[in-house]
């Protein structure tokens, strides 16, 4: 996969999030957590778009960091939302199965960056 197609893949990402947000209940419990998922979700394609424009290999490895933590935030965030109950379990394991896949992606891209360092 291609930094191109994963561009695209995080903003894809990014939109299916903002719509689960949007479906949550609500509730004051359901807007502080989609207000949450929507940033950490959101934060992921926006700062892969900062990885594809690294001006080092340093600078690369660093701003991936970020788009694992954020990834794993939002992980996070979609656990939360199906441990709580605020939406049916099958409607958001989707969501979280790709986040699965962009956190290993990231974390794969990270390795071999530093071992090629």
């Amino acid at each position: 996969m291609n930094k191109e197609d994963l561009k695209k893949r995080t903003k894809e990402f990014a939109l299916r999030i903002i719509k689960l947000a949007d479906a949550l209940p609500k509730t004051t419990v359901g807007h502080i957590v989609a207000k949450q998922v929507i940033r950490a979700g959101t934060s992921v394609g926006a700062n892969y778009r900062a990885v594809c424009r690294a001006r080092s290999k340093a600078e690369f490895i660093s701003k991936l960091g970020i788009v694992i933590e954020e990834a794993d935030e939002c992980m996070f965030w979609l656990e939360i939302i199906i441990e709580s109950n605020l939406m049916k379990k099958e409607l958001v394991e989707p969501l979280l199965k790709e986040t699965h896949e962009i956190v290993a992606i990231m974390v794969a891209s990270s390795n071999s960056a530093s071992k090629n360092k």
